[in-house]
């Protein structure tokens, strides 16, 4: 898990990736979650829209720096 020191202090380009990479896990789990109503560890799913909200917030607070 990532905390927000960890992520205001990396580069935009970085965030965006890890931002796009875990957009497509999510989609992933959901497909999964669809197709078999059951996931082998549903506590991922939470855990992964956190960090995803939390580079949000990293994202938006380098864009109120400039």
């Amino acid at each position: 898990m990532s905390t927000m020191k960890d992520l205001i202090g990396q580069p935009e380009e970085e965030l965006r990736f890890s931002f796009e990479q875990l957009s497509r896990e999510i989609y992933e789990i959901k497909s999964e979650l669809r197709v078999s109503r059951k996931l082998d560890k549903p506590h991922e799913l939470k855990e992964k829209k956190k960090t995803r909200a939390r580079i949000l917030t990293a994202l938006n607070k380098q864009k109120a720096k400039k």
